[in-house]
């Protein structure tokens, strides 16, 4: 038997705040331990990119992509992989989708509040060109849809979400909620993410955009000073709850229970992220140290910023666009695979030129020894 919207009851009239409050102190505190690190990073969007590329894969495998973050950064270093089946391929680009869309909200966000329109724009740029991209891309839907096994029809979904007659109403009042003055706003954020997830207001792409709203509020809101939170790690472990805490809003009112499993992805994930972060840092600091001794050149610092935002990348790419004189890049190259700090990931052959790869940096976004 479906189970349908909980329509009248968002928000929440109450929560059974004694469940939630032993959680709140932790979460926070995990969140602005975070915030002080993801603070201390310099230029913190190039030393996290690949924890950036890493969510936009684990919000996507939720929904059933299968590219890993090394296929996807590989991808882009290549220019593409003619060896790569057409599925993988569309995988990569639902990822690289991903962060435009998120890109593409931060810029918005910086004029606007988060509102309907950011999260129109950006369910925009998330579908454009992908297999989605018949599903009305950057508009509400306007017939019905539902969620169950691939196939069924309605009556057998797990769940119905809103009518697509009064969605516009309701994503009207989510938008009020999200700029209305709450007791706690990482509870907010969970009411918020939940009611997202349960309207399902687009044909497609919910799912992400739903956990892409996640730093977004929190950056919005203050909590963060940065758009840079990686929430879709516990998701994707826990995904079978996450669906059932989601569900259990609409079939059981059970708000109180979604905002738990919230705040302990939420802690989760913060001190996962902050130890990830502290680990870019302090890899990125001794190499700082490291390099200019290596290749006694003045241009080692480059080279590290460079490598750091391509982990993975063709040599030429570096010779030709790092800024570093030619006969140096390479030096500077040949220096960093011969001591390990790179490792080619493919040898050059005949006018090809070599993919490298950083696994010190990638092993750390990947959360184990994958490089």
């Amino acid at each position: 038997m479906a189970v349908n919207y909980h329509l009248g009851d968002f928000p929440p009239e109450q929560l059974d705040w004694p469940q939630l409050i032993p959680l709140l102190g932790p979460a926070s505190a995990a969140v602005a331990r975070y915030d002080g690190t993801l603070a201390a990073i310099p230029n913190a969007s190039v030393l996290l990119s690949p924890l950036t590329t890493q969510e936009a894969v684990l919000s996507s495998r939720i929904e059933g992509t299968q590219a890993t973050m090394g296929e996807v950064l590989e991808f882009e270093a290549e220019g593409g992989k003619p060896e790569l089946s057409p599925d993988r391929r569309a995988d990569i680009q639902e990822i690289q989708n991903y962060r435009a869309a998120v890109r593409q909200a931060e810029k918005l966000l910086q004029e606007l509040p988060l509102s309907q329109r950011v999260i129109l724009e950006a369910h925009k740029v998330l579908l454009s060109g992908v297999r989605g991209h018949g599903k009305s891309p950057g508009a509400y839907r306007r017939i019905p849809n539902w969620i169950g096994p691939a196939g069924c029809s309605i009556e057998q979904a797990r769940f119905v979400p809103i009518s697509a007659e009064k969605l516009p109403d309701a994503m009207s009042a989510w938008e009020r909620y999200a700029h209305s003055e709450a007791p706690d706003r990482l509870v907010q954020l969970a009411i918020l993410h939940a009611e997202f997830e349960a309207l399902h207001p687009f044909l497609d792409g919910n799912g992400r955009l739903g956990r892409m709203l996640v730093p977004l509020f929190m950056w919005q809101s203050g909590l963060i000073q940065r758009p840079m939170f990686y929430i879709s790690a516990f998701f994707e472990s826990s995904r079978d709850e996450y669906y059932d805490r989601l569900l259990a809003v609409s079939r059981d009112g059970d708000w109180t229970g979604w905002c738990r499993f919230f705040l302990q992805a939420v802690q989760s994930q913060a001190e996962e992220n902050q130890r990830r972060a502290t680990q870019i840092l302090d890899l990125y600091e001794r190499m700082k140290r490291e390099l200019p001794e290596l290749t006694r050149s003045q241009y080692a610092i480059l080279a590290l910023d460079w490598i750091f935002e391509r982990p993975i990348f063709k040599s030429s790419d570096f010779v030709t666009s790092a800024g570093i004189p030619e006969g140096t890049a390479k030096r500077i190259l040949s220096l960093l695979r011969r001591e390990s700090v790179l490792r080619d990931l493919m040898e050059a052959s005949g006018r090809r030129a070599a993919v490298l790869c950083f696994p010190a940096l990638l092993n750390i976004a990947e959360g184990a020894e994958a490089f």
